[in-house]
Formats: C-alpha cells, structure tokens, sequence
C-alpha cells in the first residue's frame, strides 16, 4: 500500500472525527489550526475562497473539511456507501443505513448518486449554523423522500422510524416499539392544518415554528443530521 493509500485511509477516521467536532461544538477555533495539521493530506485545496463567501464556514474551518474530504474521496465525490461507512461511527448501537441514505439523499440534490465537496459543506453550513427557516427548509426537503413538494403520513414515519433505528437498543429511556408511530401521529396532526392528508412547506414552516415542542423535538433531530 503506497504511502498516499494509507494516509487517506488514516484520513477517513479524521474525516469524520472532524464532523463529529464540528457538530459538537467542541472543534474551537483555537483547536482549528492543530486539526489542519493533524490531518494527514493528499490533495491541496482549491477554491475555498468562493465557499467561505457562500457557506458560514471560516477558511480554516473549511480547510479542515476540505482535507478530510479530500483524503477519503480523491475523486472530489462521495458516493452513498462510503458516506453511511463514516455515519455508522456515531452510532455503534444502532443501525444508521437507512436514515444515512435520506440524509445521502437529501444532500445529492442533484440525484447524480455522488455528493460533491461543495453540495455536501453547503447543506452541512444550513444544518450547523444556517438560520432557523433555512434549517426548517433543509428539514423539510429531507421528510419528502420522493421530492414531490409535500410530505405524507409515511414519509414522515419511515424518517422517524430510522432515526430510532440509528439511536439503537440502548437508548435511555428504553423506547416502545410503537414510540415511532406516535411520535408521527402527534406531529402529523399538529402539521396537517387542512387535514388532506399532506403537510406542504407552508403548512410545516407555521406549524415548527408556532409550536414549541415541535420546534424541540426537530433540534433534537439536527443533533444526528
């Protein structure tokens, strides 16, 4: 294995311990400049000065990403499997497959199969530290799996239900196994103003941000995006 192999290899761990930090909170800037140096490199990156301008990431912070990205995915893109190898880090107790091919989904906004650099750290900008309408948006166009402009009862379930398949067995408090479904039928309620059946963007934007506990529960979610 040539040396390049092996420090992109080294650099997937970093990679995504990088994220991890990131969504954290605890990658302080003061720890930006020993993680740039800690991540062991193949490429140098380019352009970054159009993404600082477009993004709410600083050049560093983007370096950081950048690099990493970089080191597991020399080609510039990710494809779905590769990206549910570094989710699965974060959840050794659970099974993250099915909800990390949503959020695959979700950020290939371009259905190509494949996650650009640039596609990937634009969505990670909204979920991190994008405003609350923007963040609800994102959250929106992730609950519409099929990208019809509206979510349904089953959208919203097989997103939920994956998220308490990622969380795992030892979750605390120990969850119900209908914990899913009502946790679908309260939102879905609350969400589906005209009650046909559908919630559209307008009718989750009122709904998240005129209830509290909605809004709660949706940040409790963007804790695993």
């Amino acid at each position: 294995m040539s040396g390049c192999s092996k420090r992109c290899r080294l650099g997937f761990v970093k990679f995504a311990q990088t994220i991890f930090k990131l969504i954290t909170g605890t990658l302080s800037k003061d720890k930006i400049e020993d993680e740039l140096e800690m991540t062991m490199v193949c490429h140098r990156p380019e352009g970054l000065e159009q993404l600082e301008a477009q993004t709410n990431f600083t050049k560093r912070e983007l370096q950081v990403l950048y690099r990493g990205f970089k080191n597991e995915c020399p080609s510039g893109v990710v494809n779905e499997e590769t990206f549910k190898q570094i989710y699965a880090q974060f959840f050794p107790h659970g099974d993250a497959s099915t909800y990390a091919h949503y959020l695959f989904n979700a950020f290939d906004t371009t259905q190509t199969g494949s996650v650009k650099f640039e596609d990937f750290v634009s969505a990670l900008s909204i979920l991190l530290r994008g405003t609350v309408h923007e963040k609800l948006r994102w959250t929106f166009n992730l609950y519409d799996i099929n990208k019809d402009g509206y979510i349904n009862k089953e959208e919203m379930m097989d997103i939920v239900k994956a998220i308490y398949d990622m969380m795992g067995k030892y979750t605390y408090p120990v969850l119900k196994e209908d914990t899913p479904r009502q946790h679908v039928d309260v939102f879905f309620q609350k969400m589906d103003k005209n009650k046909d059946g559908i919630v559209t963007l307008d009718e989750f934007l009122e709904s998240c941000q005129e209830d509290d506990n909605i809004m709660k529960s949706l940040q409790l979610f963007q804790n695993v995006m």
